[in-house]
């Protein structure tokens, strides 16, 4: 059985540490925040500051940002040399693909094996080993580290060799920030019709402009207005920007792309970075009801 170390105790890296401690592993908790680790530590899973980590199997990272991902493997607590030879860092984090490339190649050439991992599915999925994953990396480090990633997630899709998990995964989230918008306007506009949203989304999800955004989405969190998925609007930002650098990075001329990303920062306060990020579609939908001026 795999011995487990989750570095980043978050609502992702916490849930997912607890999944794994349920399903049989031997896992440690870790965060360079006190109240995150003495969370954990109430419901159970064993936890220790960043510079006491034991040596482990799998280092499980689940941080904000690339930099973040990179402070932990280069410097503190370093595991380009704090690691034992063979372990695996698999990285769940969205990250910037280039930097993941980088860091692949330091992980590899240290005597280390890397995966990015990136995760769809929420606390929620975390919680319940539902998540849905999107793997770069090689085979064999893969089949090594299975049976943890079937302890997590429901689906997992091998997309390539180091990074490739992460430039997927900007891509899915480009297309569902953009989904979160047209979805918004195709209701506002059936709303201001005289059509009720429910029943709009009903058709729509019936026919071939449907998403997970409209089947999901929209029923769960914006119509029910619960606004509770878990997932930031300031995390969205974050990779939409990703989403652009990495288009600049190929010269790749992406207008739509770069109208989705304006789109989510044209208002900072609506929503604000704090807000789940499904309030995107509130300013939009608010306009079906407005009345127009005479």
């Amino acid at each position: 059985m795999l011995t487990i170390t989750v570095i980043g105790l978050g609502q992702m890296g916490g849930n997912m540490a607890l999944t794994l401690k349920a399903a049989g592993f031997t896992v440690t908790g870790s965060d360079v925040f006190e109240p995150a680790r003495s969370r954990l530590a109430e419901q159970g899973l064993a936890v220790v500051t960043p510079e006491a980590l034991p040596a482990s199997d799998v280092y499980l990272l689940s941080l904000p940002t690339s930099a973040h991902v990179r402070e932990v493997i280069e410097h503190s607590p370093g595991l380009l040399k704090l690691a034992p030879k063979g372990s695996v860092i698999v990285d769940t984090s969205t990250s910037d693909p280039v930097v993941s490339r980088e860091l692949a190649e330091k992980v590899i050439a240290a005597g280390l094996q890397w995966l990015d991992a990136p995760v769809s599915g929420g606390p929620k999925g975390a919680a319940s080993g539902k998540l849905g994953m999107l793997l770069g990396g090689d085979t064999a480090t893969i089949e090594r580290v299975n049976p943890m990633l079937e302890a997590m997630s429901a689906k997992r899709t091998h997309v390539g060799g180091p990074g490739c998990g992460h430039v997927v995964k900007l891509a899915n989230n480009y297309l569902c920030a953009a989904h979160l918008l047209t979805t918004a306007e195709a209701v506002a506009m059936a709303t201001k019709a005289g059509v009720d949203p429910a029943a709009c989304l009903a058709g729509i999800n019936s026919g071939s402009g449907r998403s997970a955004v409209s089947e999901v989405n929209f029923p769960e969190w914006v119509l029910s207005e619960r606004f509770d998925s878990g997932f930031t609007t300031g995390l969205m930002r974050k990779d939409l920007r990703l989403a652009r650098d990495a288009a600049e990075q190929l010269n790749i001329p992406l207008g739509l792309l770069n109208a989705v990303v304006d789109a989510w920062h044209a208002n900072a306060n609506q929503p604000t970075d704090s807000d789940d990020f499904n309030h995107i579609a509130t300013p939009i939908l608010a306009r079906a009801t407005q009345t127009e001026e005479k």
